[in-house]
């Protein structure tokens, strides 16, 4: 199914006969009904799909780690035949979750030791990561956020809306807020308005992002109604999360451009995975699908080291040589930059490949996308510069020269 001759075809719809075969369109496109009807249980999974022993373990494991729960659109992409499939890999639980290698952590990115309020995540000095909800349509299985989302995880989110306002208003070095959770955009249009509302409200805040995985779990969610409401509270940007090409179905589509035509800028922040992206094509053809959906593709994360995710993490040297290989091989909008977010709260760390090969004083030698090398003056600007000075001194000052 997913053969990479395969993946430029066009997107298709996920609403099909598939596991779902007496529903109406209308109650398919009822973004409450996909929520309702989401798989949780083993038992609901085993009626749709066969599962290895490895997956059935595993779902029994996340009543005590993170929740299972897929909307029944994004389970439709499932390949119910192939154990390996990418989009499968992502939300149906494996035994390995278990597992913890030495260096895993529970908070790999810093985020309780950086929380000077109850939701308010401060660790850059101009912007805050804001938490409203610690529930999402469906539960990625490599969470950054697993100790806190799902309901099931070792610790309780408990956001104090009125306390992280108040911090907010009162840091006025403040000017961009990102909301997240869970995922924002769970809350109703209502619920959300009033949040967007009272940030809109503080003089010093300039900006305002979301960052959701609904459009891809849920696109039935991204309403016209709804995008007229977000409308209102521009400059608002969005960053989605999109990993494989797969995942850009007709639907999702559709609400992308629909955000996009009111207004609201894109981003894509897609996690390499193993099994799933983790090649130059696969890669390749999810940011050139992404542009076409109107996404410009942001970040490539290295999976965080979660607990209990070692089974899809992939070696930084993966990473490396899929940015290497879309470098000078396809536009430049589609290039994302790959991160680390550093352990323990150090922030996101720019990783490229070394196209610097040698740089003194006089030059700089660089390769480009093919191999071939060239040399930079380095000292070019600051003689030209000097010149400049000599020759303005010259023509107010000398004389007989």
């Amino acid at each position: 199914m997913d053969a990479v001759e395969n993946l430029h075809e066009k997107a298709f719809r996920s609403y099909a006969p598939g596991h779902w075969p007496e529903i109406p369109p209308e109650q398919w496109n009822d973004w409450k009904w996909q929520l309702r009807n989401r798989v949780t249980t083993l038992e609901s999974l085993e009626k749709k799909i066969h599962l290895t022993p490895e997956e059935r373990a595993g779902v029994i494991l996340s009543g005590n780690k993170l929740a299972f729960a897929v909307t029944p659109h994004y389970f439709n992409l499932i390949d119910p035949e192939d154990a390996n499939c990418p989009i499968r890999r992502q939300v149906v639980p494996r035994i390995e979750e278990g597992n913890t290698a030495p260096w895993e952590l529970a908070d790999p990115c810093g985020e309780d030791s950086h929380m000077p309020v109850p939701g308010i995540v401060h660790r850059y000095p101009d912007r805050v990561l804001f938490l409203v909800t610690d529930r999402c349509a469906s539960y990625c299985r490599y969470c950054t956020r697993a100790r806190v989302v799902s309901g099931v995880g070792e610790q309780e989110l408990h956001t104090d809306f009125e306390e992280a306002f108040r911090y907010l208003e009162t840091h006025t070095g403040i000017r961009d807020v990102l909301l997240s959770g869970g995922d924002a955009l769970l809350l109703s249009d209502g619920k959300l308005e009033q949040i967007l509302a009272r940030l809109r409200a503080i003089p010093h805040i300039e900006f305002l992002r979301i960052g959701s995985r609904v459009p891809i779990f849920l696109p039935q969610r991204i309403t016209p109604e709804f995008c007229k409401m977000l409308q209102k509270y521009h400059p608002l940007w969005m960053s989605v999360h999109v990993n494989h090409p797969r995942e850009l179905t007709t639907e999702v589509k559709e609400a992308l451009w629909r955000l996009a035509d009111h207004g609201v800028p894109l981003g894509n922040q897609s996690v390499l995975l193993a099994g799933v992206n983790d090649s130059v094509e696969v890669m390749k053809t999810l940011v050139q699908k992404l542009l076409q959906s109107r996404v410009r593709p942001y970040y490539l994360y290295q999976c965080d080291p979660i607990r209990g995710t070692s089974h899809l993490r992939t070696s930084v040297a993966k990473g490396i040589e899929i940015i290497e290989g879309l470098r000078g091989h396809t536009s430049g909008y589609a290039i994302p930059q790959y991160v680390i977010d550093a352990p323990g709260g150090g922030g996101k760390v720019p990783i490229n490949p070394s196209y610097v090969l040698y740089h003194d004083e006089e030059k700089v030698v660089i390769r480009n996308y093919e191999g071939k090398v060239f040399e930079y003056p380095e000292l070019a600007a600051e003689k030209t510069g000097a010149n400049l000075r000599d020759d303005v001194k010259c023509a107010s000052g000398c004389r007989g020269k």
